[in-house]
């Protein structure tokens, strides 16, 4: 969080210097300064009327994310954990945190060849969930991506990432077809009963993702506010987002979680930027999915030409 102001400061600092910058310009005489500064403020402008879709910047649910470990191995929880703790306290996490959230540059993490002949470690992932896992070409990016290898290279082992739709991460653990699974994974009692979660190291949230235009909510200031909204909503609203993640309980209902659930229409998707680009098509007419990926795909959204 500390971060994340930190950089907000910074640029509201630069927006003010630049907008002194121009009215000293200006009380100078110097039109092409003051006219560059108008260009700027129009262009920034422009692309803030132009963006496909946008993030209400309200959490509607706290939670917190885990890996989830085969029941059978208490070695690799444990080690696991002392990982955790290890890059928690010597700054790594927060280094790593800084590849996707601060302006640095991604390490991508390559996966070897399963082969049961070999020491390796085996990662259940679903990589699509922009910035704790995803793919560019062969290559593996992201907050856990990362914390794998670091993990694999701690145990002395080789790191082999099994990619697979999000509902099967758990399965493929409990089954013994992975050791561990790391995607983004909200901890809950009933995925605590087929695997062993490890100490959390990431709070997250759950947020709505509207078409660029969509005022409904600009007016919202607390979670109140918007689920005022959402309750007015029936069947004929359909809201997407990826499967088996916690929008889908957030929309549909869930006593774990507290959840009543809504009287809307839950759409589906094998992962957060289908169902996003399935609103700006206009087939849905909300997205909740977590706050990290919304804020990810949003921005890649509004960036494509």
């Amino acid at each position: 969080m500390k971060k994340f102001l930190c950089i907000a400061l910074a640029v509201v600092l630069t927006l003010s210097m630049v907008a002194a910058f121009a009215a000293c310009s200006k009380d100078n005489g110097d039109t092409s300064t003051t006219a560059a500064g108008q260009e700027t403020t129009a262009a920034a402008q422009k692309a803030t009327e132009n963006q496909k879709v946008k993030v209400v910047d309200i959490e509607l649910s706290k939670e917190e994310y885990a890996f989830g470990v085969n029941k059978g191995d208490a070695e690799l929880l444990k080690k696991t954990n002392e990982l955790i703790k290890e890059i928690k306290e010597n700054g790594k996490f927060d280094e790593i945190c800084e590849h996707y959230f601060g302006g640095g540059k991604p390490e991508p993490v390559m996966s070897a060849e399963e082969d049961s002949s070999k020491d390796q470690l085996l990662v259940a992932t679903n990589a699509a969930f922009e910035p704790f896992e995803f793919k560019k070409g062969e290559a593996y990016l992201g907050i856990d991506m990362e914390i794998a290898k670091l993990l694999a290279d701690s145990l002395g082992k080789e790191l082999v990432i099994k990619n697979m739709k999000f509902e099967a991460v758990i399965t493929s653990v409990q089954q013994g077809k992975a050791d561990i699974a790391m995607a983004g994974l909200t901890v809950k009692p009933d995925r605590a009963k087929q695997v062993n979660f490890s100490d959390s190291y990431y709070n997250a949230a759950q947020k709505l993702v509207v078409k660029g235009d969509d005022t409904t909510f600009d007016a919202c200031k607390t979670k109140e506010d918007v689920e005022a909204i959402l309750a007015k909503y029936d069947a004929s609203t359909v809201i997407g987002g990826q499967n088996g993640t916690t929008g889908q309980s957030y929309v549909q209902g869930d006593k774990e979680f507290g959840f009543t659930g809504l009287k809307t229409n839950w759409k589906g998707y094998d992962n957060a930027s289908l169902a996003i680009q399935d609103l700006i098509n206009g087939n849905v007419n909300l997205v909740i999915i977590d706050s990290a990926p919304a804020a990810a795909v949003t921005k890649a959204m509004n960036e494509m030409a």
